[in-house]
């Protein structure tokens, strides 16, 4: 039961992300919701979930959505978590978090390089 909440969590965080905070970006903030529009074109809804999984909730990735990730660059990973990590449910953890977002990092390039 507890793997069905945390897999609630994690979607109702990205709704959230994509639904509320993309428009309300004021307009000193354009160049981060340009990067922000950009970045989410760039990957699948489940690879994003499974990206968020893994570094909030402790799931794995598969060598597909490591791939999309390195396609999509390091600038729209960060820029994803570090958001997330922002909020208030997640900022008590937040370095953990980062750490866990570089290792993912790390982790599909050598994925994506032995391909």
């Amino acid at each position: 039961m507890a793997h069905t909440s945390s897999q609630t969590t994690i979607v109702f965080v990205v709704v959230a992300l994509i639904c509320a905070f993309v428009p309300a970006f004021s307009v000193e903030e354009a160049e981060e919701k340009v990067l922000w529009d950009t970045c989410l074109l760039k990957i699948s809804p489940k690879c994003a979930l499974d990206i968020i999984g893994v570094v909030f909730e402790n799931l794995t990735i598969t060598d597909a959505c490591c791939h999309d990730l390195v396609q999509e660059g390091k600038m729209c990973h960060d820029t994803l978590i570090k958001y997330i990590a922002e909020k208030p449910h997640f900022v008590a953890h937040e370095t953990e978090y980062l750490k866990k977002s570089d290792d993912l990092w790390t982790h599909c390039v050598s994925i994506s390089q032995t391909a």
